[in-house]
């Protein structure tokens, strides 16, 4: 038998919880005195919760076959709760439009059915209500609840943007996401897959033996990838820190200390500008495993794709992205970095001759005399062959200059056992035969730290405690970093990083407490 229920204190419905501040907008004035006016009905004006029993969704799913004219389930009774996103009075009737998370239903009031009509006439677009009432069909055809009781639950002190226009400004739908999430339905879903493509990515990660980790966001030596970071001070260890730039070099520690397959799915902080594919603060998956190679951790990289987006579109290897349709099916196209420079250049000599490269560059783009030569590859790779990689594609053996982290190449010198993952003409996830060489490492970042001195504040620090790990011996190991962020662009077809990110980084407004003032419709 179910225990009782423990008796709820009993609070005295209140009126508004503060006195109104001067100089508040006319709109948002207007809006109080309806809440006054609600309040003086009998109504609580920011009860404590609401009994809700489904969401839109499911009534409009339970009625979902052929609806005729004048049907209507009295004994079906629901309990819904939403804001008011249209609302038409019409004497004694009104109709109005309800959305929730899982969708929108249209209301119907009336003076004879439902409890407490009147106050329905202060209801404001925006506001949150609770209603109670069965569903029927209109005149028209359309399934509606018929509410015989309902109650305000939060006013809204400011309308909705322009039904007809929406949000479109860009940079404002990102600050207001809210607002953005609220009257763009679609926004909603597309953050929505973007759960979904984590929980599934987590999912086959575990069922391929791997174990989920978190390492450290606070480091002494920010490492594992070219990049300049935040910094900070820890007040009670008087020591300065720097927020992580990558992922990497924690997770190796883990595979000195025994572990074979780990992944974390974290945050990462850089200090570089912003653009459609970047973000200061944004979301990494690194996962690495014992006794493999890049080859092999390409054939597990493109399987987990494969099935992610068959998951998405519901059984297809293939997606739009951009208007142009993608193909993930099995195996993603390899394409050599060194013949693809060469080839869409049209040099006439090995690329990896820096010497050479720095001629015809500053020849042909001025603009990069100010490159460093080291950079140079990776700066003229992406002007001519990584906007034609549309499809999924992996660049292959990259120069080993640019790779401070990865294996020499076992077969080609100047090269490493890198390979860059480009879907959509960016790059998606670099995958590497993981450098295990202490003495190798402790070369290279020693190089790395020749390149800060000299003024490259993005060259890899030095780190004595990753070397020392190093030193006791880390086995064989594939790597592989994805942006889970440009993953989210591809599924959810979206242009700007921005889009799938929920609050990305933008500079502070210059006044306090603006809002969206537009047009109520």
């Amino acid at each position: 038998m179910p225990e009782e229920a423990s008796p709820q204190p009993q609070v005295q419905p209140q009126a508004r919880p503060a006195p109104r501040p001067q100089g508040l907008h006319e709109q948002t004035v207007a809006r109080l005195n309806n809440l006054d006016a609600q309040v003086a009905a009998g109504y609580e004006a920011y009860p404590y919760s609401y009994p809700k029993t489904h969401h839109t969704a499911q009534v409009l799913g339970e009625h979902s076959g052929e609806l005729t004219p004048g049907d209507q389930w009295e004994q079906e009774i629901y309990a819904l709760a939403g804001r008011v996103t249209l609302l038409r009075h019409m004497g004694k009737a009104a109709f109005a439009d309800l959305n929730d998370e899982a969708g929108k239903l249209q209301l119907f009031f009336s003076k004879a059915d439902t409890a407490n009509f009147d106050p329905t006439k202060k209801i404001d677009l925006g506001d949150i209500i609770g209603v109670k009432g069965f569903p029927f069909v209109t005149k028209t055809g359309q399934l509606t609840l018929h509410v015989t009781e309902w109650q305000p639950l939060v006013k809204s002190l400011h309308p909705l943007p322009s039904k007809f226009h929406g949000l479109q400004d860009e940079e404002l739908r990102a600050r207001r996401r809210y607002v953005d999430l609220m009257v763009n339905p679609e926004r909603r879903e597309a953050f929505r897959t973007r759960s979904r493509a984590i929980r599934f990515i987590r999912n086959f990660l575990d069922t391929q033996g791997f174990m989920e980790v978190e390492g450290p966001t606070l480091q002494v030596v920010p490492g594992g990838t070219e990049a300049k970071p935040f910094q900070t001070h820890h007040n009670a260890l008087s020591h300065d820190f720097s927020l992580r730039i990558s992922l990497e070099l924690y997770l190796k520690r883990l595979l000195v200390g025994g572990f074979e397959r780990v992944y974390e799915i974290g945050r990462n902080y850089r200090n570089e500008g912003i653009d459609r594919t970047h973000n200061p603060e944004f979301t990494m998956l690194e996962a690495y495993f014992a006794y493999g190679d890049y080859n092999d951790m390409m054939k597990l990289v493109e399987t987990m794709l494969n099935g992610l987006v068959k998951e998405v579109t519901g059984g297809s290897e293939k997606l739009v992205y951009q208007g142009k349709e993608l193909d993930f099916s099995l195996p993603f196209k390899r394409l050599d970095f060194i013949t693809a420079l060469k080839e869409q250049a049209k040099l006439e000599f090995d690329p990896l001759d820096l010497a050479k490269l720095r001629e015809w560059s500053d020849q042909h783009h001025p603009e990069h005399r100010k490159t460093p030569d080291y950079k140079l590859l990776d700066k003229l790779g992406g002007e001519y062959v990584e906007p034609l990689l549309q499809h999924p594609t992996f660049l292959v053996d990259m120069p080993l200059v640019i790779s401070p982290l990865v294996k020499v190449h076992r077969g080609r010198e100047g090269l490493a056992e890198r390979a860059d993952l480009y879907v959509g003409g960016f790059e998606l996830a670099p995958i590497y035969s993981e450098l295990n060489d202490a003495l190798d490492q402790r070369a290279r970042f020693e190089a790395q730290t020749a390149r800060r001195d000299a003024g490259d504040d993005e060259a890899h620090q030095q780190d004595e405690d990753f070397l020392l790990a190093l030193e006791y011996g880390m086995p064989p190991t594939a790597g592989m970093g994805m942006g889970m962020d440009r993953l989210a662009m591809l599924l959810t077809d979206s242009d700007s990083i921005r889009d799938v990110l929920l609050f990305p980084l933008l500079k502070p407004e210059g006044g306090a407490g603006e809002h969206v003032e537009e047009a109520e419709s």
